[in-house]
């Protein structure tokens, strides 16, 4: 009994501590890569680990570069903002 309940303690404590998980590419890519693993080589396990590292991959590129993208339409380019730029401004110190 106190096997069990030490068990269950550890399990709720590590359960308990870890966040929403982003599997982003990785299940796409885990169930494209077990099926061909199983298919092709008949190394399901092994095509979904890969498939699944490859998925991330790409995802995490494609992230990349989507906020490289959304980066440079927020860059205004000099000179765009209040009319044409002029230069530095001209002091007329006459009276």
């Amino acid at each position: 009994m106190r096997i069990i309940a030490t068990a269950s303690a550890l399990a709720l404590l590590t359960f308990g501590s870890v966040g929403a998980a982003e599997a982003k590419g990785c299940i796409k890519g885990a169930i494209i890569g077990g099926l061909a693993g199983h298919y092709l080589a008949e190394r399901g396990v092994v095509g979904a680990v890969a498939g699944c590292l490859g998925g991330r991959y790409l995802a995490n590129r494609q992230a990349k570069r989507q906020r490289d993208i959304d980066y440079g339409s927020r860059v205004e380019s000099r000179g765009t903002g209040y009319g044409q730029y002029q230069g530095p401004a001209r002091r007329n110190y006459s009276y």
